[in-house]
């Protein structure tokens, strides 16, 4: 699943990914416009091309809204009463055609759910501000069903994964090493995430170090950036299983007449003007 905040196209994401075994999540803003079927509308009184659009549905205006194609309510200890609705089969009105020279063909018409999160409070934190109804746009193979208690979800948690990232940018170092090839890349991510997990682990075996600004939290739900400040102290109780080095001494160096040669260059991707 993959997870946008607004300002995503959520027709040029879909089209992109059309045909892979994922789905999409995109946060719209309030005062989007949807067409059902055109199946649903009255047929036209004259003759003529037939219809593309069906009933539309104003995210603003509730008077427009049919009824919820699938809802789910549900209680949670950070936002209260949770209600979701869904409405399948739904498509926005494309503007522009593909290309910079357009076609001369009919316009896209792609179809997706609608989603509607709407809670009660907001988490300890943010209490300050009322909360605002969410609109989603979700996506995904014919096969899968929707599970509308895992998709609000999981956009809320969106906002752990952004932290997270800048955690292993930040402390962990997961960008600051300039590697040449994919590869070295991605074993450097895979040690990395490895590192992150030994952070998880011991959570309720250090100490929490915590500023005098920051919340208090249980030994078992220490953040990886608590356990990061305390794991040095735990680390001289577990010790190593490597051996201890041995001196070698002074380097021999490249032998003489070796040389390494130059570094494979690649060419840079420029943009066309």
């Amino acid at each position: 699943m993959f997870v946008f905040d607004a300002g995503y196209d959520p027709v040029k994401l879909q089209q992109g990914l059309g045909g892979h075994p994922c789905q999409i999540l995109v946060r719209l803003r309030a005062g989007r416009r949807f067409y059902g079927d055109p199946g649903l509308c009255d047929p036209p009184a004259h003759i003529g091309r037939p219809r593309r659009h069906g009933p539309k549905m104003k995210c603003n205006d509730p008077s427009t809204w049919p009824e919820p194609s699938s809802e789910h309510v549900c209680e949670d200890a950070g936002y209260g009463s949770v209600r979701v609705r869904a409405w399948a089969r739904l498509h926005p009105k494309v503007q522009d055609h593909e290309g910079r020279g357009g076609s001369r063909g009919p316009l896209p018409v792609v179809v997706g759910t609608l989603i509607l999160v709407e809670v009660e409070r907001l988490p300890r934190g943010e209490r300050r501000r009322e909360p605002r109804v969410l609109w989603l746009w979700w996506h995904g193979p014919e096969e899968m069903a929707l599970d509308l208690g895992l998709i609000w979800r999981s956009y809320v948690r969106r906002f752990d994964l952004e932290h997270t990232f800048r955690f292993l940018k930040q402390s962990m170092g997961w960008t600051t090493p300039r590697v040449r090839h994919p590869e070295q890349a991605d074993r450097w991510t895979w040690l990395v995430m490895a590192a992150f997990a030994q952070l998880r682990l011991p959570r309720a075996c250090v100490a929490d170090l915590r500023l005098p600004w920051e919340r208090r939290y249980d030994p078992g739900r220490l953040t990886p950036i608590r356990v990061h400040r305390a794991v040095s102290a735990l680390l001289m109780h577990l010790g190593t299983p490597a051996k201890p080095p041995k001196p070698c001494g002074r380097s021999p160096g490249r032998p003489k007449g070796r040389l390494s040669g130059r570094a494979e260059r690649y060419p840079a991707l420029k943009k066309s003007a």
